[in-house]
């Protein structure tokens, strides 16, 4: 069988180049741009030969760290159809783990596949000349390519059971959504590195963790040899060995569910069916967060909110700048603004169902799954906003040292805010412009909330003093602070959270003719 799906493989690369003139063209441009990638990859990697053993170990475990991610999230985002799908072969009746032998041994022969050999290949030459050693170098580039090759399994495995029964733009949009979270800051820390003719020593460091990651381990293993740090060695061989051993795991287990579930037909067109309803648990959580996405993506109301809140955080910088605050301290400014607001939005979250919320209270939706549910469309956007807007203002700033103290303010007021809102929201709702209206409208009703918007950010400001202690502290004088500013504010930030969910949630259960009262009279 094994023959027989390698030449199967064979088949199938030969024949990419046949059929349609513009199908053909496509793929041997596609081709093109994938081997001029591989080249420059390989004259990069062959031009670290005259740079020191610290330099060449920052940039190739970064550079493959980076190799193995981009693998892990091409399917997701793009779609790929794996030609050797293992439900491909179902009517076949073949065992599971003999398939899944084959399709691993068949992986290697394929376009992508011969520019990750080359890559390993000049990996491995590369640190022969270092002082690795001939063997620990050629045997970390096999652990490397056999990890790639397997994450790629893996992944294209995953995309096909998680994108092909549901809609895929909802789902897709997530996946994007979590890709900006990691390469843009990322981005921003390596732009704003002054390199001058060598690596700086954020990368070493970062390079130093991303060892001890299942991305870079494999990675890491030459460098840390040729640098003589025995303990660290056996750490990171113990990682890159564990990372195969239970991709190797996933990939026996996905070719045996794969071949043992009935795929569902989809009966419906591709931009068809239930939309966020179809890609969130089925649970009444999920539900709730589904109907919440919805009302986010289509209600002006929340658009609104959305847009003026970053607005407003960079407008902010502007007098601060003018009364003559420094720039370095001016430009951490709106990224905290930006996590206090964004953990203040749904404070009155409730307010803004209207009467639909009669859906949660009549259908006996339990306090927890509403208070969850609402919280995700927030959660979603916020992230990456964050996410880059953290970024960005630690590079302004100029001292990455401070980057944990900042995270550990943003994030305590944003889940602080996110708790506080979601006992407002219950206890003091107070009404807003009705669905369809002018987000810029006034309610002509009486109660403005003037009291539940202050209470949920001073409190979210209150449950942050530590962290922006430690944080003050870190920027003006000890940067050794930034660590205690960052466990302080995930600290508090996720305990306010948790208790505010416990409390909301209770609030919900016994306020629900309370609640119907006020969206029949708002």
């Amino acid at each position: 069988m094994v023959a027989h799906v390698l030449r199967l493989r064979l088949d199938l690369l030969l024949g990419s180049f046949r059929g349609e003139r513009s199908r053909v063209i496509r793929t041997v441009l596609g081709g093109a741009v994938f081997i001029a990638a591989i080249v420059a990859v390989v004259v990069g990697l062959l031009s670290l030969r005259e740079d020191t053993v610290a330099a060449t170990a920052a940039v190739t475990v970064f550079a493959g760290s980076a190799l193995v991610l981009g693998i892990v999230l091409a399917p997701m985002i793009a779609g790929f159809e794996d030609l050797l799908d293992p439900r491909r072969f179902a009517p076949f009746g073949l065992a599971p783990r003999p398939l899944a032998v084959a399709l691993l041994l068949a992986a290697p022969i394929g376009v992508p596949a011969i520019g990750l050999i080359a890559v390993c290949a000049v990996f491995a030459v590369v640190w022969s000349e270092h002082g690795a050693g001939g063997l620990v170098s050629w045997l970390s580039a096999l652990l490397a390519l056999a990890t790639c090759l397997v994450a790629t399994r893996v992944s294209m495995a995953c995309a096909a059971l998680l994108l092909h029964g549901r809609r895929t733009r909802e789902l897709t949009g997530v996946i994007i959504l979590a890709v900006i979270v990691v390469v843009v800051p990322v981005a921003v820390f390596l732009g704003s590195l002054e390199w001058g003719g060598i690596v700086p020593p954020q990368l070493g460091e970062a390079a130093d963790i991303l060892a001890l990651t299942p991305l870079g381990a494999a990675w890491a293993i030459p460098g840390a040899v040729a640098a003589g740090e025995g303990g660290v060695v056996a750490l990171i061989v113990a990682v890159a060995l564990l990372t195969l051993v239970l991709l190797t795991w996933a990939w026996f287990a996905l070719v045996a569910r794969m071949l043992s579930t009935i795929e569902r037909p989809i009966l419906t067109r591709e931009r068809g069916g239930l939309g966020w309803f179809a890609v969130t648990p089925g649970t009444p959580a999920g539900a709730v967060a589904a109907r919440s996405l919805v009302y986010w993506m289509k209600d002006r109301r929340y658009l609104v909110n959305v847009i003026v809140v970053p607005i407003a955080a960079v407008v902010t910088v502007v007098p601060l700048l003018i009364a003559g605050v420094p720039a370095d301290l001016a430009s951490l400014l709106p990224v905290v603004l930006m996590a206090l607001f964004l953990g203040w939005m749904p404070h009155n979250d409730v307010a803004y169902d209207s009467t639909a919320v009669w859906l949660h209270i009549v259908s006996g939706v339990r306090g927890i799954s509403d208070r969850l549910g609402r919280l995700v469309p927030i959660v979603l956007f916020s992230v990456p906003l964050l996410a880059v807007a953290v970024s960005v203002s630690v590079m302004l700033h100029g001292r990455w040292a401070v980057l944990p103290a900042v995270i550990g303010v943003v994030a305590n007021l944003f889940l602080a805010g996110l708790g506080l809102s979601s006992i407002s929201s219950v206890v003091a709702p107070y009404p807003v412009t009705r669905p369809g209206d002018s987000p810029f409208q006034q309610p002509q009703r009486a109660g403005s909330g003037v009291g539940s918007q202050a209470l949920v950010l001073l409190g979210a400001i209150l449950f942050s003093l530590p962290s922006i202690g430690f944080a003050w502290i870190a920027v003006t004088s000890d940067v050794s602070a930034a660590s205690d500013a960052l466990w302080a504010g995930l600290g508090a930030g996720v305990a306010v959270l948790v208790v505010g969910l416990a409390i909301g949630a209770l609030l919900f259960d016994h306020r629900g003719s309370r609640i119907m009262e006020f969206a029949e009279a708002a």
